[in-house]
């Protein structure tokens, strides 16, 4: 896609989680009423629609369990129950890749399932998010490997209609300074405007270095959305959940 996107198609980044679930990544949700999630071993994210009522968050309750932290990516718009604990409120950037130009890079590794057990013990050390043992289903992950370890990484997360976010971009400690971080999401903005959609990211408001970095590549700020993560009361009846 090039240029700048039009107005109609920001919409779908308003609430990405849901947009996703409801999209391209719908045959991985799991689903009770109107309300979204992923497997618990695949991303943390629930996601409900623009205008939850009653019936909406006690459809979120039963579909994650009581007690159940649940992170909800469009918090700056939701008002949860009165008995239900927000656990975490995190500012962040929703940033928007439409005139970044990618540049394929054959040096890098695609990762697959093979990879997993390494892929998080990187994520354990960096912590650049949320990453999972099957977070690798939901795109495309290239590595860097120096003397055959794994010392960098990146992916694609959310997919909500003609977007992919990039996401658990991280490099090993003794490897970084050398462009590793730039070069794996060049290669991925190659790969995702191949396929004729459009890159975009988040990072928290407070990593000034992430940032830094994306904006230095051509990325811009389009809004900053609220994260939220919200307890399930542990009392909260279950009814039964339909998974598809």
């Amino acid at each position: 896609m090039a240029g700048r996107c039009r107005v109609s198609d920001l919409r779908v980044l308003d609430n990405v989680a849901y947009t996703s679930l409801t999209g391209p990544h719908a045959g991985l949700a799991e689903s009770k009423g109107r309300v979204r999630r992923y497997p618990v071993d695949v991303s943390p994210f629930a996601a409900l629609p623009d205008d939850p009522d009653a019936a909406d968050w006690a459809d979120l309750a039963a579909l994650a369990g009581p007690g159940a932290v649940i992170p909800l990516a469009n918090g700056q718009t939701l008002r949860p129950p009165e008995d239900w604990d927000v656990v975490m409120r995190l500012a962040g950037v929703q940033l928007l890749g439409d005139v970044v130009v990618g540049i394929p890079d054959d040096s890098l590794v695609r990762l697959t399932a093979a990879d997993v057990p390494e892929m998080l013990d990187l994520v354990a050390r960096t912590e650049p998010g949320p990453f999972l043992p099957r977070t690798i289903q939901l795109g495309t992950y290239l590595g860097v490997r120096h003397d055959g370890a794994l010392i960098a990484m990146a992916g694609e997360r959310l997919h909500p209609p003609g977007w992919t976010e990039l996401s658990a971009v991280c490099t090993d400690p003794a490897h970084r300074g050398r462009g590793l971080a730039t070069r794996l999401v060049l290669a991925l903005v190659a790969g995702i405007r191949d396929r004729g959609e459009t890159p975009f990211l988040h990072a928290s408001a407070g990593n000034a270095d992430a940032i830094r970095l994306y904006e230095s590549l051509g990325f811009r700020l389009r809004h900053t959305p609220t994260f939220l993560a919200v307890r399930v009361p542990a009392d909260e009846p279950v009814a039964g959940v339909n998974a598809r």
